[in-house]
């Protein structure tokens, strides 16, 4: 009998098929007892230090016992609680910091809570999807508690080792996606991970690893960037009477092509399961869209050249010509991307978090440069009108922007826009622009690099797990990756409709094996021979570190059986220990503890006289 509830625990435990209930009822208890917990604002301090006086050992156990039969959905349901309080806190800014303080305090239990599970039901937990009501009352998307806190930017749930744990399992490929009977995407062991055969990891499933989705991207993204080199190098040279394409030509907009495919349908998927859709553009996702409309905007141009007819050959090469303009363009973003060759380093990866971080607190420089620079544009122009002849409008934003930049002519706006006024409508922009916004451009992101740097580690654990979590928040059923994803949407996407599922199944697999034959035989041999290796020092590079060793008694007591010169353990761990101070209690906690002990110690005491009286 205990065998067979030992099997039936282990099953249970490694089972991550989606849950995907409404924990609403779980999720409004939750909710009362933070309440309940912080009837008045207390300082974050208290809420997020190791030894908290409000988030004590005993609240903790009282939260993980909140859910009853339902207790793994607790860390989800917290989370979801941070993100009311959070809600609540920017529609209600009088208590702004009071429901700042309960936000904080659910996502530090749930944290907490995930810390104090056993190893093997971590990931388990961690990744079960659940559906909860949104704002508008429809029904969200399946999301697990680590991609709801990826969503929201949890940093002190992300930064805990329990979630970079699961992060890297899911990095490497120990946890992979299925689809199950609803479509909804299970989290299931990979159960070749152990095994050191080649056949066994040969598969066409391990292309929508992260790990491989990542380095098969940028080994891509390397032979673009020398295609497009060749593309530019001698852009007018291949213009000739018949006015064909170049051989690298054609490479370049395919791959762009290819590129701009996955990137729609990777965001047309995410805005439809995401609960924020906006928050999951990210720096990357702007270069991408900038990208490919400059490369857009040059395949554009590139094809009206060649549409003309041969007699407008001079217009012909006009257009050419700006379609190699519009292609230089692109270079800064195309090398740039190659940042993400790197970002596995923590300083690379930290130097993205503060740009993008930048970019964001920015917005409200731009906003005010924007709102004045209307104003100081149209009374310019209206000066400039004022004599019945204007220059343009490009002229005045010319000035304009020259000003900002740090270079202004103050020559030309009293030639240009009318002594004294246009002088001093120029002054008054170089006061404002220059003096004014720049500072708090400046100011601002100051701001953000310190918040970033200041919690550096943590924020580079966040960012990768939200790239993590990107590249398989979205997944197909079968992951051609760019430029092959072409081939699926015009050869393999079709025979869905015509052939049968087994059928279908077997075409993208067949298929896959033959595209990706190259790289999947890299992964086969890494993960048999390398991943697995029995060289510690070769495994351990590729895998996580060690587990501690906590509580095994030949470690705490090791015993000198082959050593005559004497013991290690005369005094047992036990005793060497007992003399250390609680370092999980604050010093009025230890103060309150060893009161109630003694209060106990004077009932016992006074029971007893009484008993002997």
């Amino acid at each position: 009998m205990g065998d067979s509830l030992a099997v039936e625990e282990q099953r249970s435990a490694l089972s991550f098929k989606s849950c995907v209930p409404e924990p609403v009822k779980l999720v409004k208890r939750c909710r009362a007892m933070i309440i309940k917990l912080l009837p008045v604002e207390v300082g974050l301090s208290q809420i997020t230090d190791a030894t908290s006086s409000v988030i004590t050992p005993e609240v903790i156990s009282s939260f993980a016992k909140s859910g009853g039969d339902f207790g793994k959905a607790v860390p989800f349901a917290l989370l979801r609680v941070k993100a009311l309080f959070m809600a609540e806190a920017h529609n209600n800014p009088a208590d702004y910091d009071e429901n700042l303080c309960r936000a904080t305090a659910a996502e530090v239990l749930a944290r907490r809570i995930v810390h104090n599970l056993p190893i093997d039901k971590l990931e388990s937990i961690m990744s079960t999807r659940y559906r909860y009501r949104e704002s508008d009352g429809d029904e969200s998307a399946p999301s697990s508690a680590l991609e709801i806190a990826v969503d929201q930017h949890d940093t002190i749930f992300l930064s805990s080792p329990e979630a970079e744990h699961v992060v890297n399992c899911l990095w490497r490929g120990d946890l992979v996606q299925r689809n199950n009977e609803n479509m909804d995407i299970d989290y299931v062991p990979y159960q070749p991970g152990e095994s050191s055969s080649f056949w066994a990891h040969l598969n066409p499933d391990r292309m929508s690893v992260p790990r491989y989705q990542s380095t098969f991207k940028i080994v891509v993204w390397c032979i673009f960037l020398f295609v497009y080199s060749q593309s530019v190098q001698t852009p007018l040279e291949s213009f000739n009477a018949e006015r064909n394409w170049d051989g690298y030509e054609i490479v370049l907009y395919v791959m762009a092509l290819a590129f701009l495919i996955e990137e729609t349908v990777k965001m047309f998927k995410i805005i439809r399961i995401a609960p924020k859709p906006m928050a999951t553009v990210g720096f990357w996702t702007i270069v991408n869209f900038i990208t490919d409309c400059f490369l857009l905007t040059a395949f554009g141009l590139r094809v009206a050249s060649l549409s003309l007819a041969t007699s407008k050959d001079e217009q012909a090469q006009l257009l050419h010509f700006r379609s190699f303009q519009v292609l230089s363009c692109v270079a800064p973003f195309i090398w740039m991307k190659l940042l993400t060759v790197f970002d596995g380093s923590k300083t690379v990866g930290t130097l993205q978090v503060v740009v993008a971080r930048m970019l964001r607190e920015s917005t409200i420089f731009f906003i005010l440069l924007a709102i004045m620079g209307i104003g100081f544009v149209q009374s310019l122009y209206a000066l400039d009108a004022a004599d019945g002849e204007t220059g343009g409008r490009g002229i005045v934003i010319n000035n304009l922007i020259q000003a900002l930049l740090g270079a202004p002519d103050f020559d030309s706006p009293s030639e240009r826009f009318g002594y004294p006024f246009g002088l001093i409508i120029f002054y008054g922009w170089n006061f404002v622009a220059t003096i004014i916004l720049v500072n708090v451009l400046i100011a601002l992101f100051g701001s953000a690099y310190s918040d970033v740097i200041d919690n550096e580690t943590d924020e580079y654990l966040v960012f990768f797990a939200h790239k993590t979590i990107d590249l398989i928040r979205a997944p197909d059923s079968y992951v051609y990756l760019a430029p092959f994803n072409l081939i699926e949407a015009f050869l393999i996407a079709p025979f869905e409709w015509i052939l049968t599922r087994d059928m279908y199944i077997a075409l993208n697999r067949h298929t896959m094996a033959v595209l990706f034959f190259v790289p999947l035989t890299f992964i086969a041999f890494f993960e048999s021979q390398i991943s697995h290796s029995k060289n510690r020092s070769i495994s351990a590079y590729f895998n996580e570190p060690l587990t501690d060793e906590e509580g095994d008694p030949v470690v705490e007591n090791p015993t000198c059986e082959n050593d005559d010169n004497g013991e290690i353990s005369r005094t047992k761990f036990e005793d060497l220990i007992s003399v250390f101070p609680d370092t999980t209690l604050t010093e009025g906690a230890g103060i309150h503890r060893e009161m109630m002990m003694m209060r106990k110690q004077l009932d016992r005491l006074e029971a007893s006289i009484r008993s002997q009286g």
